[in-house]
């Protein structure tokens, strides 16, 4: 690659995806945390999760709470304890709540704008919303009610795939790059994401998975590892029957997620990364840590009620799980200022600037000077 390229393009990128040097991937991570740093700062936002529903009508592959699931005990939070759980995270510092579930019909499009505008009215707090693929009506009201922000994972971008993990409803197709289009277009910052090792993954969709992330400009990009849950197909005898082969499949671990994380930070240097609830699964000891030093800028502590946030379990074994929004506020802020960090005020949105070079100074040196895009497989 000529110096002076302000991309890496899918080669380099899958290069440094099949990369298993300890050292070599050294210079990644500095790269990636020094963009980071140049582009949005050292301070790092906290954004309170409200798990407010998990019921759900898709059948999702690899999600504990899709329909279909045995053992799931079903919960709807009230507009008085979704209100009482933004007031927690205003009162513990917060600039964003995030309110998730899943794709829950019985999350009216007039009980989400009502507690969209009490939230706003009490606390001026911005408002993501995280709920499924919605109607244009229901965004357009959520817009209009004062949501600042949607998240929806495309999960993948390989059609194919996505279509095997993610069934559309009957006499629906399910298009979750449409949607985030359509969202941009209203005025939201989007937010999307995708899980690491997904069985059927390979390289050269993960790639692709990265170059869309810069091709959609996307504002806020959730990576994480791939957790199977036994309530699922992708849990069992399913997941053998997807998977890639051996030299192709991408490993549902550490390394692979925060290879994932750095190179996003590289190609979309402006966009605001977390540093996820399940890379802390994995890595209980450093793993929020981690992703925060080799790109991310956000975390996202739970002020979901404790009862109600063991009942959303879309993967076992899910980090923080049992511990207060009090708890978990003073966990991250030691973490965080552990590493050297600082702690964010205030929303915590997208700053846009100019564009950041990316040099040939990012080929892994097993590509630069012979055009071997692929460091690592011998």
């Amino acid at each position: 690659m000529p110096p002076g390229l302000d991309r890496l393009d899918h080669e380099t990128i899958v290069g440094w995806l099949r990369e298993a040097d300890p050292a070599v991937l050294e210079r990644l991570w500095a790269r990636a945390d020094a963009v980071r740093a140049a582009h949005v700062g050292d301070a790092v936002h906290l954004r309170g999760l409200i798990e407010i529903s998990n019921h759900c009508i898709r059948h999702c592959l690899y999600c504990g709470i899709r329909a279909c699931s045995d053992g799931v005990t079903r919960y709807r939070m009230t507009a008085a304890e979704i209100l009482e759980c933004a007031r927690e995270a205003k009162r513990l510092g917060y600039g964003t709540v995030v309110m998730q579930s899943g794709e829950d019909p019985g999350l009216t499009r007039e009980f989400i704008a009502d507690r969209v505008r009490a939230i706003k009215a009490e606390t001026g707090l911005a408002i993501t919303l995280s709920l499924g693929e919605r109607s244009d009506e229901d965004l357009k009201a959520w817009k209009g009610a004062g949501a600042d922000r949607f998240l929806l994972r495309f999960e993948t971008s390989d059609p194919g795939l996505y279509h095997r993990i993610h069934p559309s409803l009957p006499g629906t197709l399910s298009d979750r790059v449409a949607q985030l289009q359509r969202m941009r277009a209203m005025g939201y910052e989007i937010g999307s994401g995708v899980m690491v090792g997904i069985p059927g993954q390979t390289w050269e969709i993960l790639a692709r998975d990265i170059e869309l992330f810069r091709d959609l400009d996307i504002d806020m990009i959730g990576i994480g590892p791939f957790l199977p849950s036994p309530r699922t197909p992708l849990g069992g005898e399913a997941a053998e029957r997807l998977r890639a082969s051996a030299d192709e499949q991408v490993p549902n671990n550490e390394e692979a997620t925060l290879k994932v994380v750095a190179l996003t930070r590289l190609v979309c240097p402006e966009a605001n990364l977390p540093s996820t609830t399940a890379l802390a699964t994995i890595d209980p000891a450093t793993g929020r840590e981690l992703g925060l030093v080799r790109g991310a800028n956000i975390v996202m502590p739970n002020v979901t009620p404790p009862a109600y946030r063991v009942l959303y379990e879309i993967y076992p074994g899910k980090a923080c799980i049992h511990e207060t929004a009090e708890a978990c506020q003073g966990c991250l802020e030691r973490r965080i200022r552990s590493i050297g960090r600082t702690v964010g005020s205030g929303p915590g949105g997208r700053r846009r600037s100019g564009p950041a070079a990316v040099t040939s100074s990012l080929l892994p040196t097993s590509a630069r000077g012979r055009g071997d895009p692929r460091p690592g497989r011998h």
